[in-house]
C-alpha cells in the first residue's frame, strides 16, 4: 500500500470504505513483516509508555525529575487548576499539564515516545489523556487514535519534515499538534475530512515557528511549546467539529510548511544561534551550565 498524501487516503476511503484507523493499520501490515496483532500490541505498549511518563512527571516524590534549566512545572499547573484557577477549562488545562509532565520526563532522560520527535513528545499523549478522562474513552479508542496520529505524521514527514533541524519548530510542535488534532477529531467521531481539516489548521497556527533552544537543550522554549501544541490541537478540533473547515487543504498546508521551513536560516533551525537562544539571559544560562560541567 502506497500513501504519500491526504488525497491518497481520501481516495482509499471512497474505494474501500475504510476509516483512518483501518487505513493506518492496513498500511502498517502491508509495509512490514509483522502480524496485525503484533502491531496492535506494539501500539498499546506505546500508549503505556506515554501514560507512565505522564504519571512520573506528576509524581510529587520524584525529586530527580528535572532538566538543567527547568524543574517541576507540571505540578504547579496541576495545583493551580485543582484550586479552581483554570482559565482554559479542565480538559485543556489537563492536556497542557500532561504535555508538560511528559516533557519533564524527557528532560530527565526518562522513557518517552517520540511523537513525532522527543522535543514534541508531550503534545499527543497530553491531548489524548485529557480527552480520555473527559469523555470516558476506552483504551481501544485511544490506541486507534495513535494510529491515526501516526498516519498524519507520516504524510507530513513524506511531504515536508518533522525535524526542527530541517524545518524549524513548526515541523516538530506544528506536526505534533496536527497529529493530535486529527486524533482528537477521530476519537470524537468526526469525519476523515474533518480530521485533516483540524490537522491543517493546527499547522497553519504554527506556521513559521522557529527552533531556538536555549543552550541547545530541549527545555526552553520547547517545554512550554508542548503545552501550546496540545491546546492548539484541542482548539482546532473543536472549531472543525463545530463546522469551521480549513480553507486550504491539508496537503497544500503541508507543502506550504515545507516551503517556509526551506526558507528559514540555519540560526532558526535548532542550532541555538538565533531567536531567544542568543538573548542575554539565554547566554548567561548557557555559560552557567558549561561552568557546572
Amino acid at each position: 500500500m502506497k500513501i504519500t498524501t491526504a488525497k491518497d487516503i481520501l481516495q482509499l476511503k471512497q474505494t474501500h470504505n475504510l476509516n483512518l484507523f483501518e487505513i493506518a493499520l492496513k498500511y502498517e501490515v502491508s509495509n512490514s513483516d509483522l502480524d496485525q496483532d503484533v502491531i496492535l500490541d506494539s501500539m498499546a505498549r506505546q500508549w503505556q509508555i506515554m501514560e507512565q511518563a505522564i504519571s512520573q512527571g506528576l509524581d510529587p516524590d520524584n525529586q530527580h525529575l528535572h532538566g538543567k534549566i527547568l524543574g517541576r512545572e507540571a505540578i504547579k499547573l496541576k495545583t493551580s487548576f485543582e484550586s479552581g484557577k483554570s482559565i482554559c477549562g479542565i480538559t485543556t488545562s489537563k492536556a497542557m499539564m500532561y504535555a508538560l509532565s511528559t516533557m519533564e520526563v524527557n528532560m530527565a532522560m526518562g522513557q518517552i515516545v517520540a511523537a513525532p520527535t522527543a522535543g514534541a513528545s508531550g503534545v499527543l499523549p497530553g491531548t489524548l489523556k485529557a480527552l480520555q478522562e473527559a469523555h470516558h474513552l476506552e483504551e481501544k479508542k485511544i490506541i486507534e487514535a495513535l494510529f491515526v496520529a501516526g498516519l498524519v505524521g507520516m504524510i507530513i514527514a513524506k511531504q515536508a519534515s518533522i525535524s526542527g533541524a530541517k524545518g524549524g519548530c513548526q515541523a516538530e510542535i506544528g506536526s505534533a499538534a496536527a497529529m493530535a488534532a486529527a486524533a482528537t477529531v477521530y476519537v470524537l467521531d468526526g469525519t476523515m475530512e474533518q480530521s485533516f481539516d483540524a490537522a491543517a489548521i493546527a499547522i497553519n497556527n504554527m506556521m513559521g515557528l522557529i527552533c531556538d533552544p536555549v543552550a541547545g537543550l530541549v527545555e526552553v522554549p520547547c517545554h512550554k511549546r508542548n503545552a501550546l501544541g496540545a491546546a492548539n490541537a484541542l482548539l482546532c478540533a473543536e472549531m472543525v467539529l463545530a463546522g469551521l473547515p480549513s480553507v486550504i487543504p491539508f496537503d497544500e498546508v503541508v507543502q506550504a510548511m515545507k516551503q517556509v521551513g526551506d526558507l528559514l536560516p540555519a540560526c532558526h533551525r535548532e542550532t541555538a544561534t538565533g531567536g531567544i537562544a542568543i538573548s542575554k539571559t539565554a547566554k548567561s544560562i548557557e555559560a552557567s551550565i558549561m561552568n557546572d560541567e
